[in-house]
């Protein structure tokens, strides 16, 4: 799918590599981008970034499925339809199974059920038109893991689940689905001070250049992006030899542990 002409949804679109996906798809010429966050302040100056009437903010917190259904509904109001949904808000949180029922169920409500909501209430629309896409950020924790935080591997893991099964489902009826699934990338995610996000920063990219293989990969229509090419070998790893993988991930564990 091409960009120009189209009306795209991003969620998370006030900063990081929402606001990245956000100026990229107003350079590729899209028509319409409706900048979706809980971050009103940040969210409308990314529109102020853009041409008048290419871009408008649009408040919506992603971990309730009223307000994404009217996130669509409101979107489809003032353009039309919605030819593109990015689901890219996202959460992390440090911790195990110690981690509180609170930080869990916001992990897997933000995380994971945002890509439910989001399909539910766009996907009627894409059907009728034979036609939509569908971008899920899901982060390289889905295929690996997260070390230092069990809610975000583990909902990461679900979203990529979703992703491929939206990807099987309805690939025949014109929906395209893409999972981007980056390593580190120089966002506020990526401050937290724990182990693992600590371990991702040397090979952190900037947001702009995940929004620049996105658009790659939405013209090839290609399921995984990976903006760190290195996450996918270690996914084949993964699969070759699990029980060499984890030992390998111990050893990774360990060493964050000194």
């Amino acid at each position: 799918m091409q960009i120009k002409g189209k009306t795209a949804v991003v969620t998370g679109g006030a900063n990081g590599i929402g606001r990245a996906l956000c100026l990229r798809f107003a350079k590729e010429g899209a028509k319409f981008i409706a900048i979706s966050d809980v971050d009103e302040a940040n969210g409308k100056a990314v529109a102020d970034e853009m041409e008048k009437g290419q871009a408008r903010f649009f408040p919506c917190d992603v971990s309730q499925e009223a307000q994404v259904k009217n996130l669509v509904e409101s979107v489809s109001s003032a353009a039309g339809q919605v030819d593109i949904f990015c689901s890219n808000a996202g959460i992390a949180v440090a911790g195990g199974p110690e981690t509180s029922d609170r930080d869990w169920k916001r992990s897997w409500e933000i995380n994971t059920m945002a890509h439910v909501y989001a399909a539910r209430a766009v996907l009627p629309q894409m059907l009728a038109r034979k036609e939509g896409y569908l971008l899920q950020t899901v982060s390289a924790a889905g295929l690996l893991t997260s070390l230092g935080s069990a809610p975000y591997a583990v909902t990461k893991h679900a979203a990529l689940g979703f992703a491929e099964w939206l990807a099987i489902t309805y690939g025949e009826q014109g929906i395209r689905v893409s999972a981007l699934c980056p390593q580190g990338v120089l966002t506020n995610m990526l401050k937290a001070d724990h182990p693992g996000t600590k371990m991702l920063q040397a090979g952190a990219i900037e947001p702009e250049q995940v929004a620049d293989d996105v658009v790659k990969a939405m013209a090839e229509e290609r399921f995984m992006i990976l903006p760190h090419p290195e996450a996918g070998k270690f996914f084949q790893n993964k699969a070759n030899d699990y029980q060499r993988w984890i030992r390998g991930m111990q050893k990774l564990q360990r060493n964050l542990n000194v």
